[in-house]
């Protein structure tokens, strides 16, 4: 899943951003932007708003851990396309450093892609800033009627 451009997406930037919107609320009420696509990979941004600070003026840990999971959700979604109920099965999130307030930017890779489960990495850094503010991995339940085999 190295070779970014050796095929196309199962599934738009375009459609990913309104699943997001309409479908993930949390997160997709921020205004979560696609920024790039590819097989097993996805690049996403989240907007800045006052209302993702927490005490001590830093981006709140939920709104980070939320854009790690839709930035997984794309890199899954851009192998096999659009599939409801693949959903999280766990995630492991750490946070490196404080996030200055601002846009945030996760980078998803898919590492292993299964008839079942599929399990990537996802990287946050503020905008224009490229040490990671945090560093998610996680595995993605795919269902067995999405036709990838059982």
């Amino acid at each position: 899943m190295t070779e970014k451009n050796s095929k196309s997406c199962a599934i738009s930037a375009d459609r990913l951003a309104t699943l997001i919107r309409d479908e993930v609320p949390f997160v997709g009420r921020h205004g979560v932007a696609v920024l790039a696509l590819a097989p097993g990979y996805a690049h996403l941004s989240l907007d800045y708003s006052a209302e993702l600070l927490r005490p001590g003026g830093t981006i709140t840990g939920p709104a980070l851990f939320g854009l790690a999971d839709v930035a997984l959700y794309g890199a899954v979604m851009s192998e096999i396309g659009e599939v409801p109920l693949a959903v999280t099965v766990d995630m492991t999130i750490s946070f490196l450093r404080k996030p200055d307030p601002g846009p945030i930017e996760a980078k998803s890779h898919l590492l292993k892609l299964g008839r079942r489960l599929a399990y990537g990495t996802v990287t946050l850094t503020s905008r224009g800033d490229p040490r990671p503010v945090a560093h998610a991995t996680g595995h993605y339940a795919i269902p067995s009627s999405h036709g990838r085999g059982g």
